[in-house]
């Protein structure tokens, strides 16, 4: 579970202007927390399947925004996974 402070400390991290809350990547950084913190949470819980399959839906969720950023900026693009470290 995240709390409001740490996903306004990811907001402030990534947004790309004063107001930002909703940019792809704002969206992608609080999706690879929530994916961080659940794939821990998946290592210590191996059969909780209903939460495995929310774990996959973000996975696709932040898939997308990850093709929607590339399609769009791929400056951008490079920029977010470059910072979060999200390719191996």
């Amino acid at each position: 579970m995240m709390l409001k402070d740490q996903k306004t400390a990811i907001i402030e991290a990534n947004r790309t202007h004063e107001s930002d809350t909703g940019s792809p990547e704002v969206q992608i950084a609080i999706l690879t927390e929530r994916i961080n913190q659940l794939t821990e949470h998946l290592k210590v819980h191996a059969h909780d399947n209903h939460s495995r399959r929310g774990l996959y839906k973000m996975i696709g969720k932040r898939r997308s925004l990850l093709d929607y950023l590339m399609k769009k900026d791929i400056e951008r693009y490079r920029v977010i996974i470059a910072k979060l470290g999200i390719r191996k």
